[in-house]
């Protein structure tokens, strides 16, 4: 994948969630850890609210009509690294994940889909 195309993009329907959440919580940030109970599911958090280390890259930093800054997008080294050749593609899907992440009382969550880029 070239440095043109971008790692992870937004719906509108995850764009608009973000403006709604923002204006509630302030700045956001997305991580995505591949990890057992929301499986796909990218979790929302104030920005800075969930530490990051050593063990995560930042993928994107994500631009949002109508919110001043970035959307910072994390994923664990290890999930990078198996989706290394996808472009990232936040959405919106109805019903609760189970994790922490901010959307969860509005009755939806994020999700992430992949496409293969290159192939």
């Amino acid at each position: 994948m070239d440095d043109s195309t971008p790692r992870v993009e937004l719906t509108p329907a995850a764009a608009d969630l973000l403006r709604q959440l923002h204006s509630v919580h302030g700045p956001l940030m997305f991580h995505q850890s591949g990890g057992c109970c929301d499986g796909s599911a990218p979790m929302c958090y104030p920005e800075g609210e969930f530490r990051t280390g050593g063990s995560d890259v930042l993928l994107a930093e994500l631009e949002v009509e109508g919110v001043p800054e970035p959307v910072t997008f994390w994923i664990s080294r290890s999930q990078n690294e198996v989706w290394s050749h996808t472009r990232l593609i936040v959405d919106v899907v109805a019903g609760r994940g189970s994790g922490f992440s901010l959307e969860a009382p509005e009755g939806v969550r994020f999700l992430t889909r992949s496409r293969v880029v290159g192939a």
